[in-house]
């Protein structure tokens, strides 16, 4: 392993600065300057979603919390430590509850943001850890964190490695969020607007629902789908080993489209199976992930497996239905739902051939979204194993062909 130099982090840096803390939410505007709480700092990126925006009067006030290209915001509270460089194009913002750091010449920012990302700098932050009510990292402790710090070549180097993961990581997930925007929209296009193929010619007529399509109708889920509510088995069958079949208790484990698996359980015997489609049945009620494998359903969970619909079509369909989580598509509100419940859930049936040619539409892009799912599993785990051994010296990058950039914008 190489020996680098040990330096406490505020010799190392420019600014080690707190953001803004205080009452907020009487400050918010519809537009104005982007301000990031600790929820928009993912591990090595920045998220826009849910972000808000304060008055450019306000933001000069707070001139301390601004933010700069290039900066590492680092989170306070939460998840303590998560660390994300300040790209290009956020040239002029604010922020709340996020450490923020403005490395000096011999530190590279993504570099830095990786040693908090990494293994070592989750636990660093967490024996750093001030507060009694709401334990967090604070400035002082920022400052007294020493690391090794390699030379800045190598530095950018190891920067640039483990940047194209995360560009991987992030292009993929956009890609994913257009495909799966295009589904919806489609399915909106057809099953609420009525704007589907050969429409011209099928006149509307009243229904229970209002104007329908002639020949369409509205159909229980009971009607389409078959309904298997979970049911959780002894925690003393529950393992961390991959032992028996993953086991989902609720929400807790759900990724964006698909379950990630963490817990597996030996026992349980309410299954679901590879395409199934999965809605949580207690608050957040109607939240829906697939199934990429056959796994065991908790009390949390129902598993909806196709019948008569094809799933392409029955999954965009639950969507639309649960498009607003603990409400059902009748507006009505609920903490939680029964299997009668669930399965008296209606939708629209524009009839089988209609359904089949939209699942024609949908599916394959259900396939891209289900590939690049995967693609980003691989390419993050990756990034995680190799992160600890690049930042700590035990993989040598020295005689490697590199090619280095500004990767802060």
């Amino acid at each position: 392993m190489t020996e680098w130099p040990l330096a406490p982090l505020d010799d190392l840096c420019d600014r080690i600065t707190v953001g803004h803390v205080g009452p907020m939410a009487d400050k918010y505007v519809d537009e104005g300057v982007p301000f990031l709480r600790s929820q928009n700092i993912l591990p090595f990126r920045i998220t826009t979603d849910n972000i808000k925006f304060i008055p450019q009067s306000f933001h000069e006030k707070l001139r301390k919390s601004a933010l700069r290209p290039g900066d590492v915001a680092v989170v306070r509270t939460g998840y303590p430590g998560t660390a994300a460089v300040v790209p290009e194009w956020l040239s002029d913002a604010n922020c709340a509850d996020l450490v923020v750091i403005t490395p000096g010449g011999d530190l590279d920012a993504f570099f830095l943001a990786s040693v908090f990302n990494s293994t070592w700098g989750i636990a660093s932050v967490g024996g750093r850890l001030v507060g009694a009510a709401q334990q967090h990292f604070n400035v002082g402790a920022a400052r007294r964190m020493e690391l090794h710090v390699p030379p800045l070549l190598i530095q950018r180097k190891i920067a640039a490695i483990l940047s194209a993961y995360d560009d991987l990581i992030e292009n993929n997930n956009r890609r994913i969020k257009i495909l799966d925007e295009m589904a919806q929209r489609i399915y909106r296009e057809w099953f609420v607007n009525f704007r589907y193929p050969g429409h011209e010619d099928i006149p509307l007529v009243e229904s229970e629902w209002g104007p329908l399509p002639e020949g369409w109708s509205i159909a229980a889920l009971s009607d389409l789908a078959t309904v298997t509510m979970g049911q959780s088995p002894p925690s003393s069958a529950y393992n961390g080993d991959r032992i028996g079949l993953p086991f989902h208790q609720g929400v807790g484990t759900y990724g964006e489209h698909f379950p990630r698996h963490e817990v597996y359980s030996t026992a349980g015997a309410r299954l679901a199976y590879d395409g199934d489609i999965l809605v949580s049945v207690r608050a957040p009620v109607g939240r829906i992930n697939v199934a990429d494998r056959q796994l065991i359903l908790g009390r949390g969970l129902c598993g909806i497996s196709a019948r008569v619909t094809p799933n392409g079509f029955l999954l965009y369909a639950l969507r639309h239905v649960f498009r607003e989580e603990d409400s059902m598509g009748n507006g009505a509100i609920f903490k939680s739902v029964t299997k009668r419940d669930m399965s008296a859930v209606e939708s629209v049936w524009p009839g089988i051939a209609t359904a089949e040619q939209f699942s024609g539409v949908a599916e394959p892009m259900w396939s891209e979204i289900r590939l690049l799912t995967q693609s980003t599993i691989s390419a993050r785990e990756t990034r995680d194993l190799l992160l600890p051994r690049l930042i700590s010296g035990e993989v040598d990058v020295t005689d490697l062909d590199v090619v280095c950039w500004d990767i802060a914008g």
